[in-house]
């Protein structure tokens, strides 16, 4: 089978996010089909921006099309996305004549993308299929305050229904999305789940060496005694750690240690308030290679993950950094409510609800009071949770079968 995957901001180990597309892609490869991306030459997500047009990335093919760079969510992303769109629209007929996909997949964060993959699919008299990572436009209209009567907000409405109506399959990352799509005109016969994942490999052997002053530092609050709380993962609006920072507050004279690791445009914020207040016992440290993540989570004790109080989550989620702290076997601290709860569904952890800096700390306390081969039966049952249903392998043959059906 010959796949055409179309997403605007498709990473790759080399390149930073979004890994979906390489590692399902990689997964397709190696099962015999034939697989290209398409991806835009910038995006913000990206840590190292590819060169524009083709590229071999482990056996997978890539073409980036050259588009203009851009800062925040304004009008030179929006410029952004309609040079990628254009260029792969322009190209449809020379896609569909050259490479003959049997499956034309979009799968943008955006949903324009899918009258693009409409065309060639069209063209190639091949199978269209619509992924869904978030429920655009009412992830911006209920995150970011967008009116639906903004005119992006009612293109990407337009665009959702059209794929809804069109697309021969639907994929959603996301695990409770059937009402709002049936009410957006899907036929739910067409809807399959499959969620994010992880990549065995990354996970086999002892791992890269962790940077020296974090190893450094971890091993200092373990001499001490401390409990290490830990997060890793992107420093933004979304991930809760004002809440973390307020629970670490209320937790300063306990024998916990806060390590957060990772960027964002919250992080200098961030930091200036653990300055500023005192906080002597919550350290951050810059990101670190994806490699050196597995190593870097060894050293918590308890993962932290969180999120703030929206609707939109009651449609699920779908968070990598949370499969990474199971397949690290961390028991997880988990402030959320949403449609699905991972944790909760593992025995993973302990999930308390969201945006309350007192349930997260005394969440904390209960789980640092644990006897530790209680704490170590939690990380056991969250890697046995991610092996049976978010290994890549089996993600990539859930997708396949979808398709095929």
């Amino acid at each position: 089978m010959k796949l055409l995957l179309i997403n605007h901001y498709a990473g790759s180990p080399k390149h930073g996010m979004e890994f979906r597309p390489f590692y399902l892609a990689r997964e397709w490869v190696r099962a015999g089909h034939q697989v290209l991306i398409l991806g835009a030459s910038y995006s913000h997500v990206r840590t190292l921006q590819p060169d524009p047009g083709s590229a071999q990335l482990s056996g997978v093919s890539y073409h980036f099309y050259d588009t203009p760079e851009y800062e925040g969510n304004g009008f030179g992303r929006v410029k952004n996305i309609w040079s990628f769109c254009r260029q792969v629209w322009k190209d449809a007929d020379i896609l569909a004549r050259e490479f003959e996909p049997d499956v034309v997949i979009a799968s943008s964060t955006y949903p324009m993308d899918v009258w693009v993959a409409r065309r060639v699919a069209r063209l190639a008299k091949a199978k269209l299929v619509y992924e869904v990572h978030d429920l655009w436009p009412l992830s911006p209209i209920e995150l970011s305050g967008m009116s639906p009567r903004h005119p992006f907000a009612m293109l990407c409405q337009k665009a959702e229904n059209d794929a809804y109506r069109d697309a021969d399959v639907v994929v959603s990352m996301l695990p409770k999305v059937h009402q709002h799509m049936a009410a957006h005109g899907l036929d739910l016969k067409k809807l399959h789940i499959v969620p994010n994942g992880i990549t065995l490999d990354e996970w086999q052997g002892r791992g890269e060496p962790l940077d020296a002053a974090i190893q450094a530092h971890l091993a200092t609050q373990r001499a001490a005694g401390r409990t290490v709380v830990g997060y890793a993962g992107s420093m933004g609006q979304p991930n809760a750690l004002d809440v973390l920072l307020d629970a670490a507050k209320r937790l300063k004279d306990s024998p916990m240690a806060f390590v957060l690791v990772g960027g964002g445009h919250e992080r200098a914020r961030l930091e200036a308030r653990v300055r500023d207040e005192g906080l002597t016992h919550v350290s951050l440290f810059p990101p670190v290679p994806k490699a050196q993540i597995p190593t870097l989570l060894q050293g918590f004790d308890i993962a932290y993950i969180g999120w703030q109080r929206t609707p939109i989550y009651r449609f699920g989620i779908a968070p990598n950094k949370l499969m990474d702290y199971m397949m690290a076997q961390r028991p997880v601290l988990h402030s959320v409510d949403a449609g699905n709860d991972p944790v909760a569904e593992a025995g993973a952890g302990l999930t308390v609800p969201p945006q309350d800096p007192q349930a997260v700390a005394d969440g904390l306390r209960q789980l640092a009071s644990l006897p530790a081969a209680q704490r170590e039966i939690m990380g056991r049952n969250g890697r046995d949770f991610v092996m049976k249903h978010h290994t890549y392998p089996v993600l990539a043959q859930r997708f396949i079968e979808a398709v095929s059906g």
